[in-house]
């Protein structure tokens, strides 16, 4: 699979986030995907439309989600935007791009993919999507490989066990109360610059 505009893997939109049935997918990545239920009824839907949007699911989980292309904070379409994450001056910078975004009556979400520089190569997709009992729910799904060239190769191992850490705050963050607005568009923390590599 080549490479589509500086992504790391291909084919772009490979978690299918507007499709409530994930069947296909391509070789070679670890696949997950896990559904929890976070609220129930009108309010908390339209509270986990607002927050998803917003990359809360990231930020909540501790990440910061900068626009690197000039546009808006929201999640957007062919969007260019640096996620970080770090602990004083050790810091992880990842680039991605926003590779699908839906937004339907039932159904709201985006998914992202890498882009050169980021640790791993692939894609993460956050849904969120209610059912006919009013029940409203947060489904992640991912596709995950060692990062094509560039230091993190080696150390994939280690970012598997990341990853597993991160994706358990993922699932908790918009369950009941968390899913509520908390009022202002929050702001994207600054990082402090991280050591030279």
């Amino acid at each position: 699979m080549g490479e589509d505009g500086g992504l790391t893997y291909g084919p772009r939109g490979a978690t299918a986030p507007q499709v409530p049935l994930w069947s296909a997918s391509p070789p070679g990545f670890r696949r997950y995907e896990r559904t929890v239920t976070i609220g129930r009824g009108e309010d908390a839907w339209n509270a986990a439309r607002e927050a998803v949007l917003r990359w809360e699911v990231k930020r909540r989980s501790g990440f910061a989600v900068v626009p690197a292309d000039g546009g808006g904070t929201d999640a957007r379409e062919r969007g260019r935007y640096t996620v970080t994450a770090g602990l004083g001056r050790c810091v992880v910078r990842e680039p991605v791009e926003v590779v699908a975004v839906v937004e339907t009556g039932d159904r709201c979400g985006f998914a992202y993919g890498t882009r050169r520089g980021h640790p791993v190569s692939g894609e993460e997709a956050f849904i969120v999507h209610r059912d006919d009992d009013g029940r409203v729910l947060l489904t992640l799904r991912s596709l995950t490989r060692a990062a094509p060239t560039g230091p993190w190769r080696p150390l994939f191992p280690v970012l598997l066990l990341a990853q597993l850490h991160v994706r358990r705050r993922y699932l908790r963050v918009l369950r009941d109360a968390g899913v509520r607005s908390r009022g202002p568009r929050s702001r994207p923390r600054t990082p402090p610059a991280p050591p030279a590599v």
